[in-house]
């Protein structure tokens, strides 16, 4: 229930459109009950079948004044119009009734729509802001596809089970409320027989809907694991043809989709018994009312007649469907819950990466970057331990080792993307974390491995995370990158669309847009994550051209997997399973004849 009360909280900023969202229902159930409740009394004086009421009592809220009074004025419409002409007018008097009833119902729901529109655009920003601010180390453990699929199918999910139900709850209770104060002035006996058996209706729909929620919210975990699957297949389509390791992938995932079409089919069988369950324990509460009160007026009771008791089953028979609506809404709250304890996981996720209050800004980097005992560890086995490093500003320093031993979550505490298990991390003599976040990495060029490209045009990557630049700086920057002729070879230049992931591109022309986007940030301290290891020869020479002049009085941490790029380094360390095994210049490491000569002598340089 924590959760429901989590989803309604969403509701707050829309409270004043809520609020004519009840008014406006408690306007149509006063007008569904007149519509309901003016007919009888009338038709029983028309035709006779009551006596009519001649003297007029003082009033007062009872049952008996307020139904003397009704019969009275009724009794005085036909005398004043006659019995045609009074039909008549009751007849058109009930339909302006039923159209005002009509309209405000419409009027409710009007304000309803953008409660449920803003409450499901509100969750999804919440959840896309939580996914922006946890750490890159949440993202080891989560499936892409998961994380896809609540923010997506889950959130559709919680409005289209929850959300929608809000309709139920605003309007239903004032119907419920004031059809229920109606029935207690006909008859308390019936309606306290009443009272008592909707809640055992009530809880046998209950024990249903929890293990609807338990189905759901497997089924939904099965629909995260069936997007990784797709997700998996479509970025690695060309290796998987290449291999014929299509039959073996259409296996995976038949075999994916046909347990969540099993769990699917549970979803929808339980949720299809609501509605006629709830129809038939509504027939049995209907029909024990009708014996009941059949019971009391064949018996001569003289609190009901037999006309009042043909009003009390038509109001009787209008609270039977808002209680099936919440029952069929308990059902859709109970799936949409399982969707919402979904998004609770990830909304509940520790952020590690946080800034302290009164964190330090930060503008210029002046001294030097110190690595002091550090460890760090993703699980029980340490990644990184016993580092301590000093990179001197304006100094070049460069990390080799075996894949595996260390070398990008070393360079990953920098910008604090995770931050150290125990040890520290310091710029200018202070702890990265006393630092404020953005302004640490506003200091800060990364060119990676893989090049990453978003959807959008050469510009907007180039100019990625900085608002106010030129045009002409940006060419600039492509021009230093050799970024800039192959840019102008499109159609629109600048504002051509690149694709997705810049797949229109080669690798070396994506990595050189990745450097033209660093040299137009102008950042004090560059890291290169192996910048050139999965290019070709020519591109190659193209984007080690443009790293050279990236690195220009900065102060740069480079990965190296081809130890020619790193023969000039100011300092070289070797790292293998987490330690800083070696270090020192080419030269000096070449003549320990240790990790650095043997690494050399595997890539055939002398």
């Amino acid at each position: 229930m924590k959760q429901f009360v989590k989803v309604l909280s969403y509701v707050k900023p829309y409270w004043a459109r809520a609020a004519f969202n009840v008014i406006f229902n408690i306007l149509s159930a006063v007008f569904a009950l007149f519509s309901f409740t003016m007919a009888a009394p009338f038709l029983g004086i028309l035709f006779e079948t009551h006596v009519p009421v001649m003297d007029k009592m003082p009033f007062e809220f009872s049952k008996e004044a307020i139904s003397n009074n009704v019969n009275y004025l009724l009794t005085q419409f036909i005398d004043d119009y006659g019995k045609v002409n009074a039909l008549l007018y009751v007849c058109i008097a009930v339909v302006v009734v039923v159209f005002l009833k009509s309209g405000f119902r419409y009027l409710a729901n009007h304000f309803l729509a953008p409660i449920r529109t803003g409450v499901e655009k509100d969750i999804r920003s919440t959840i896309f802001g939580k996914i922006l601010r946890l750490p890159l180390s949440y993202y080891t453990e989560a499936r892409k596809g998961d994380v896809l699929t609540r923010i997506s199918n889950d959130v559709k999910e919680v409005e289209i089970s929850i959300v929608s139900s809000l309709e139920v709850i605003f309007r239903d209770p004032a119907t419920i409320i004031i059809f229920l104060t109606s029935l207690f002035l006909m008859s308390y006996q019936l309606t306290i027989a009443g009272i008592i058996l909707l809640p055992v209706a009530g809880f046998v729909i209950g024990r249903l809907g929890k293990k609807l929620k338990m189905t759901s919210f497997r089924g939904q975990e099965k629909m995260g694991f069936l997007l990784s699957v797709i997700e998996e297949t479509l970025s690695g389509l060309r290796i998987i043809k290449a291999f014929n390791a299509e039959p073996q992938f259409n296996e995976r995932f038949e075999r994916v989709n046909l347990k969540y079409a099993r769990l699917q089919k549970q979803v929808h069988r339980r949720r299809y018994l609501a509605p006629p369950l709830s129809e038939f324990l509504g027939t049995v509460v209907m029909m024990t009312i009708m014996w009941y009160g059949g019971k009391l007026v064949l018996g001569g009771s003289s609190e009901l007649s037999s006309e009042l008791f043909i009003t009390y089953i038509i109001v009787f028979s209008q609270i039977i469907n808002p209680s099936k609506s919440f029952a069929n809404a308990y059902f859709n709250i109970q799936k949409g819950l399982a969707s919402m304890d979904r998004i609770k996981s990830i909304l509940d996720a520790e952020e590690t990466i946080t800034e302290i209050e009164n964190a330090l800004p930060i503008k210029d980097f002046r001294e030097k970057i110190e690595f002091r005992e550090v460890y760090f560890k993703y699980t029980a086995e340490p990644v990184l331990k016993h580092i301590n490093l000093t990179v001197a500003k304006g100094k070049s320093i460069a990390l080799v080792g075996q894949s595996g031993g260390g070398k990008s979550t070393l360079v990953d505490l920098i910008p604090r993307f995770i931050d150290p298990s125990s040890g520290d991390v310091l710029l200018d003599g202070i702890s990265l974390n006393q630092y404020k976040l953005r302004d640490l990495r506003d200091l800060m060029g990364i060119v990676s491995q893989e090049p990453i490209l978003f959807n959008d045009t050469f510009y907007n990557n180039i100019t990625l995370g900085l608002n106010e630049t030129s045009e002409e700086e940006v060419m600039n920057a492509a021009k230093v990158a050799n970024a800039h002729d192959f840019i102008m070879d499109t159609p629109l230049g600048y504002h051509n669309s690149i694709g997705e992931g810049g797949r229109k591109l080669s690798g070396g022309q994506r990595q050189r847009l990745s450097i033209a986007r660093a040299l137009l940030k102008n950042p004090p301290i560059l890291i290169l994550d192996e910048a050139t290891s999965s290019l070709d020869t020519e591109s190659e020479r193209l984007v080690q051209d443009a790293i050279q002049k990236l690195m220009e009085n900065r102060t740069s941490i480079v990965i190296a997997h081809r130890l020619s790029t790193i023969q000039d380094a100011d300092e070289i360390c070797v790292i293998h399973d987490g330690e800083i095994v070696e270090r020192g210049r080419h030269r000096e490491l070449l003549d320990l004849k240790g990790h650095y000569h043997k690494l050399y002598k595997m890539q055939s340089f002398e």
